[in-house]
């Protein structure tokens, strides 16, 4: 599966290109901005992109109104052809941001229901209850996701509410030749459902592409051969920052292990779930690390982990943002892109991803661990790359049991002998190629 092979990047487009919060009705074509950013993506070496909702919403993109129709403030449906043409132009893959399991109150379907109440054809598309009000006053309740009624949750089980969707996911990949769908809130999504999907768009594509979001629990829930391809790993996303924040990376090691590690009861290797630092739910990374040497490192790590790794828009610069100050701060404008010290390691990392098998299929183990230090190793029949990390401000001389003579650091471009162990200087990944 490509997108094994491949390093993901992340734009959220209503906010990327500046478009007014909720909705004002007025047209602009700002989704043509995304096409001044490609030279960007191709530079730090991007395979897929993931454009998170851009079909006419309520407000944020998760309230969907049309689901067969770009945001007015973003363009017009040619302007997302044209942008995925020209995506895939420069060999980058397009994943669209499927929201299945709830729609926005303008959604034309609830708004039948509203003015038609139990003569409406669609009242069953909905969890509804004629019998009750809510917030709105509409004198009728019904079941918003996760109590934010201005989401409504669609019935899934209804075939006529799957068949519209399913007939929704055709049309994008028909009018706009996506690779793939991002899954909103897949854990909440009915598996019959999940199922056909993965069913059917592998029909039209083979190696159509399906990444289910889920924040907890066993992944393999949604993530297997009949449903997703892949899942969203929250459980490394938290434990990378939390590990460099408490100097304890015992913690992201143990998950590693449990994860992906040699023994039989690891849950899930084989499998490449989605690796990443921050995304548009959550705290920047430069936000949420207290230590910005470790933003590097941080990096490097979740580059060498077993996974798909992802870039969040502008984080590969060092933007902020808090979730404490709204989603808005998490989701910016931006009007160009910026070349620097971190944007450029970044760039040497999906250099060394996309030319190491071992990095997308190797198995992991662990060589060293303490609290601030650790050696780990990627291996791939007769293929290895160790990651030696010092997420210290002092240099740290390694001892441990290896047969390895010479390395390369494919990092830093430097041949390492290996003597009574090796020394890694503070703040310091190196990925080791031996040889």
């Amino acid at each position: 599966m490509w997108a094994y092979e491949s390093t993901f990047y992340q734009i959220y487009p209503l906010g990327f290109c500046g478009a007014p919060f909720p909705n004002n009705d007025v047209k602009s074509n700002r989704l043509t901005l995304i096409n001044n950013f490609i030279p960007h993506l191709k530079y730090i070496g991007i395979n897929a992109l993931i454009l998170n909702p851009l079909f006419e919403s309520d407000n944020h993109g998760y309230d969907t109104r049309d689901f067969k129709n770009v945001d007015l403030r973003l363009g017009t449906n040619s302007d997302l052809k044209n942008l995925i043409c020209n995506l895939h132009k420069s060999n980058i893959r397009v994943l669209l941001d499927g929201v299945f399991n709830h729609v926005g109150r303008g959604f034309i379907f609830f708004q039948d229901v509203l003015q038609n109440r139990e003569a409406s054809p669609y009242k069953d598309w909905f969890y509804i209850n004629f019998s009750g009000n809510n917030f709105y006053n509409d004198n009728l309740s019904y079941e918003g996701w996760e109590g934010h009624f201005e989401l409504v949750r669609l019935n899934l089980q209804n075939p006529k509410v799957s068949d519209y969707l399913i007939d929704v996911v055709n049309f994008w990949i028909n009018e706009f030749n996506i690779d793939g769908l991002r899954l909103d809130v897949s854990y909440c999504l009915d598996h019959a459902f999940l199922s056909r999907l993965r069913h059917e768009t592998s029909i039209i594509k083979d190696d159509f592409f399906l990444l289910g979001e889920i924040l907890n629990g066993d992944y393999k829930t949604i993530m297997n051969d009949d449903m997703c391809h892949s899942a969203t790993n929250y459980e490394c996303y938290k434990g990378l920052y939390s590990s460099m924040n408490s100097y304890n990376l015992f913690e992201i090691v143990h998950s590693l292990k449990r994860q992906f590690g040699p023994e039989s009861w690891t849950l899930y290797n084989g499998m490449h779930l989605l690796s990443f630092v921050d995304n548009h739910d959550v705290t920047r990374i430069s936000s949420i690390l207290n230590n910005k040497n470790h933003l590097k490192l941080i990096y490097s790590l979740m580059f060498f982990m077993p996974g798909i790794p992802c870039i969040y828009y502008g984080s590969e610069w060092g933007i902020t943002g808090n979730k404490t100050d709204g989603d808005v701060a998490l989701r910016p404008a931006i009007i160009e892109p910026i070349t620097n010290d971190l944007s450029e390691y970044i760039k040497v990392l999906t250099s060394i991803r996309q030319s190491c098998n071992v990095l997308a299929y190797g198995d992991f183990s662990d060589l060293l661990l303490t609290n601030k230090q650790c050696i780990l190793q990627r291996s791939l029949c007769d293929d290895r790359i160790l990651l030696a990390l010092n997420i210290d401000d002092v240099s740290f001389h390694a001892f441990f049991n290896t047969s390895i003579l010479h390395a390369h650091d494919l990092i830093n471009n430097l041949d390492i002998d290996f003597d009574n162990g090796i020394d890694i200087p503070a703040y310091t990944a190196m990925m080791l190629h031996p040889y």
